[in-house]
């Protein structure tokens, strides 16, 4: 999804909280062993209207851990009550960088409640170290939020949960020879955040998910797993595993820190919930 949609809908979701194998030589290669996840922005239009409903269509989908994407005017009892009627385990959620550097505390609290290991900012929101800056980010901004990253992770780890950081496309511009998503991972502190590649928006920028993996797995313990294709605008969209350009064999290889992923579809070319029943199927047949 764009940067501006996931952050209208986080920003609403967080303020209440205040199929087919993939080439690789079958004598050589094992199955995946971790649970299939599912970021919860995949089924953000229908939970609204049958809530407990889609979740369970979620885990009779093969899904066993999700991560969310607002919290739809539920108490944390409330959601955990849900999750555990579906038979689900949510154990990360998704939050602008401007909703936490706001409502850290009330938001680990929430995060605390409902049983959860990980607090994830989704986007830099686009946010300036002046906050009447306008446009994207200056590399120097970009230089204040991995300060912010250390501040708030620090913070999230004395509650006792962990931080990470999950790009897009603008974590991977490049001022004056330098990356970025390089700078992000150079200055913030492994003991207080980790990354949750979003290997889909990886490959879209024009980069290698296999060269971050093998260079730090450590720094990686989460990610989300996407297809993506170019569509007629030229643009690459989220596409169903395995009819775009992504190969995650060699990926979920190189991903020797991995803990867990979570598949994330953005955009559907059928419907939903069958699209995604292909995509849990192809992550279960996926040979590394």
């Amino acid at each position: 999804m764009s940067v501006t949609s996931r952050r209208t809908f986080l920003k609403a979701g967080g303020a209440v909280a205040t199929a087919a194998c993939a080439g690789v030589n079958p004598l050589a290669a094992k199955p995946l062993h971790v649970p299939i996840g599912l970021e919860l922005y995949s089924v953000r239009s229908l939970m609204p209207k049958d809530f407990d409903g889609t979740l369970a269509q979620v885990r009779s989908a093969g899904y066993t851990v999700v991560e969310a994407a607002g919290f739809y005017l539920r108490t944390a009892q409330d959601f955990r009550k849900s999750m555990d009627k579906a038979g689900l385990h949510c154990i990360s959620a998704h939050y602008t960088l401007a909703l936490l550097r706001t409502q850290l505390d009330p938001l680990i609290e929430y995060a605390n409640a409902l049983g959860m290991e990980y607090m994830i900012c989704s986007s830099s929101g686009g946010q300036h170290r002046d906050p009447d800056a306008k446009g994207a980010p200056t590399l120097d901004d970009w230089h204040w939020i991995a300060g912010e990253f250390n501040r708030i992770g620090e913070k999230v780890k004395a509650a006792g949960l962990t931080f990470g950081v999950h790009n897009h496309v603008p974590e991977f511009a490049v001022y004056d020879g330098v990356t970025v998503y390089d700078e992000l991972l150079r200055l913030t502190d492994p003991k207080f955040v980790v990354f949750q590649m979003d290997a889909g928006w990886v490959s879209a920028a024009g980069r290698d998910p296999v060269e971050y993996l093998k260079k730090s797995p450590e720094r990686f313990p989460l990610m989300h797993v996407k297809d993506v294709a170019r569509g007629e605008d030229g643009k690459f969209h989220s596409a169903v595993l395995g009819r775009g350009k992504m190969d995650y064999a060699p990926i979920m290889r190189a991903a020797t820190g991995l803990k867990q992923y979570f598949i994330e579809q953005e955009e559907f070319e059928m419907d939903p919930m069958e699209e995604l029943r292909i995509e849990a199927e192809y992550m279960r047949k996926l040979n590394v």
